[in-house]
């Protein structure tokens, strides 16, 4: 069994439900307290053992590339003043991860995205997170998912329960043995009362290098793009997939709302923060 060393990020999307920000700035980009959104999910995958991570992006996202590169000036600068605490955060995934680059020309779907990470995947089975969904948790979530893949030899999903009354936002996992959390197929965002479970698909996956033959001749599904989600269920029909159920917080921060609880409740872990974030939050409640 082939270890899972690589994982790839797909963050070409416009964020149009940031609009009129993310004209300017990349939604992953958007700053959780004082760093960006996907700076946590970068660290997550290093905390689970990822020593490569490709990022697809588009050509409007140069940001993300500038954020992650070397600044050799500032760090100097903050070097001979003398501000290690700073000089310590600019470094913070420096020599711990190797990040690449490649960019998405067309907005043609997750699908399409992934396929674009063959060469960089080679033979080997590797990690897919989406850049919207952070995961907080005591044990990384990616961690998790490689655990059961360890166990299992499969291909895995990270899932988590969700309002039942919810479950139409969704990819609802439709289990062909619940004991077990074999995944009979996904249904994407079924009506409440056809959802054959409460179980949801959320951001984080681990597939083995097969994946590319269904994404080469995939079809193009809702919205008139090509789905990541469509090339699982193809590959379904001839490899194992299991749910993770993952124990993490769930933010979905491409969604104003979820993003915001993402910023609370961050900054309420903050020591720096906490006691002035509770005294304003208590003043409003007045």
């Amino acid at each position: 069994m082939k270890k899972i060393r690589k994982a790839v990020i797909p963050v070409a999307g416009m964020g149009t439900r940031f609009l009129p920000i993310t004209k300017s700035v990349a939604k992953e980009m958007l700053p959780i307290v004082d760093k960006p959104t996907l700076s946590y999910i970068i660290d997550e995958a290093v905390e689970s053992g990822i020593t490569d991570i490709l990022l697809i992006t588009n050509p409007y996202k140069k940001i993300i590339e500038d954020y992650f590169d070397v600044n050799y000036e500032l760090e100097k600068r903050m070097e001979e003043k003398g501000k290690q605490q700073e000089l310590n955060l600019l470094k913070n995934t420096k020599g711990k991860v190797n990040i690449y680059f490649i960019r998405q020309g067309e907005p043609l779907g997750s699908g399409h995205a992934i396929k674009l990470a063959k060469t960089f995947v080679g033979d080997e089975p590797f990690a897919v997170l989406y850049g919207d969904d952070i995961m907080k948790s005591k044990t990384p979530a990616l961690k998790q998912l490689i655990n059961l893949y360890e166990e299992k030899d499969a291909n895995i999903i990270g899932c988590l329960p969700v309002d039942k009354n919810l479950v139409y936002k969704y990819g609802i996992i439709s289990f062909d043995d619940e004991t077990t959390k074999k995944i009979k197929t996904i249904v994407e965002k079924p009506r409440i009362e056809d959802a054959p479970s409460n179980i949801a698909g959320l951001g984080r996956y681990i597939v083995k290098p097969e994946i590319f033959d269904e994404l080469e001749t995939l079809s193009k599904g809702a919205g008139g793009e090509y789905q990541f989600t469509d090339a699982m269920m193809n590959l379904m029909n001839k490899q194992e997939f299991y749910a993770c159920l993952i124990d993490a917080t769930y933010y979905d921060t491409g969604s104003k709302i979820g993003y915001l609880k993402a910023v609370i409740d961050y900054s309420l872990e903050r020591e720096d923060l906490s006691e002035d974030l509770m005294k304003h939050i208590s003043e409003i409640k007045k």
